[in-house]
């Protein structure tokens, strides 16, 4: 089963970040690569039916004119230094902006100076398609664009910011703090009882869209109490034996989900508002969920925590 955004790259090389001669060198040196990044949507280019590449470029490239200073530095990744540069600035001819805000986007956007087969599309319909290094990379990108998109004030006292450490940090002039790139702890649990799990739907997802229940982890919360909290709020079941399983960075917008399952002691269901829907599925009905036969249900995305926490209890691991 396959995890989105938990393989690791070579090295993050966090101590070059505050090392201005050491970055400047690496942005003159034309083994250097750049992933450029639009509006969250990173660079990628065809490599086969079924598998893509991001669409890396060198220093200088006039596909980076637009782009947001200083650069993202990455780190190592195959002998030699990666960027990730914002260039959200540029504006395509032709732009559907009602498709951006879709739950899906499947608009592709071409710059004008990209190479021939080289594209802006969205990450999360392409994360199993990139080398599971490269697909962490851009999903780090955009974690770290995300942020610095709504954090350009400094929340000590509301003075403008300034990017600094390579990208990783933003200082306030005015007063002095540093402010951190910020990840939301999110537990997402597959509940189960005897033979079933429960899914769930939330409002405005595709339709037959079902999933792992999830929410975000409250101050002062343990990860078990937030998943018994969570199945309770949304559902009415009181939940035991609930473990850890795995985690995963999800970058839409700034999460780390916090996988687990739980056993559900009853199957009475009380909605309330956050879901659409909640139902159980027996095993048979979830593994034809699962592998896309189940007439009316479609499971979560290949590469999302939810599809490889299912597939996990459907091979029994969990």
């Amino acid at each position: 089963m396959t995890n989105a955004f938990t393989a690791a790259w070579q090295g993050r090389d966090a101590a070059a970040r505050g090392n201005a001669a050491r970055l400047g060198r690496m942005l003159a040196d034309p083994r250097t690569r750049i992933l450029p990044m639009w509006r969250g949507k990173p660079h990628l280019v065809a490599r086969g039916p079924e598998s893509v590449g991001l669409g890396l470029v060198e220093p200088g490239h006039p596909v980076l004119a637009q782009a947001e200073t200083p650069l993202l530095y990455l780190g190592q990744q195959d002998g030699r230094a990666h960027f990730a540069a914002d260039i959200s600035r540029w504006e395509p001819e032709v732009l559907d902006r009602a498709a951006l805000a879709m739950f899906t986007d499947t608009t592709h956007q071409i710059h004008p100076a990209a190479a021939p087969g080289a594209y802006f599309a969205e990450l999360r319909l392409a994360m199993v398609q990139i080398p599971a290094a490269m697909a962490t990379m851009a999903a780090t990108a955009r974690a770290v664009f995300n942020w610095h998109h709504t954090h350009r004030f400094c929340a000590r006292c509301g003075a403008s910011s300034d990017v600094a450490m390579a990208g990783w940090e933003r200082h306030c002039a005015a007063c002095g703090a540093k402010h951190f790139p910020r990840t939301d702890p999110v537990v997402i649990m597959l509940v189960t009882c005897g033979n079933s799990v429960l899914l769930g739907r939330s409002h405005g997802w595709p339709e037959g869209m079902y999933s792992a229940l999830a929410g975000f982890v409250e101050p002062g919360e343990t990860i078990e109490g937030a998943v018994a909290r969570e199945v309770h709020e949304e559902t009415g079941l009181t939940t035991r034996r609930i473990r850890y399983v795995a985690s995963q960075p999800w970058p839409f917008p700034n999460s780390l989900m916090l996988g687990c399952v739980a056993e559900a002691t009853s199957r009475a269901i009380t909605l309330d508002d956050e879901l659409e829907d909640a139902l159980w599925l027996s095993r048979e009905e979830l593994l034809a969920a699962w592998s896309g036969q189940h007439e009316r249900i479609t499971p979560a995305r290949l590469g999302a925590i939810a599809h490889f926490l299912i597939g996990e209890w459907l091979a029994g691991h969990v």
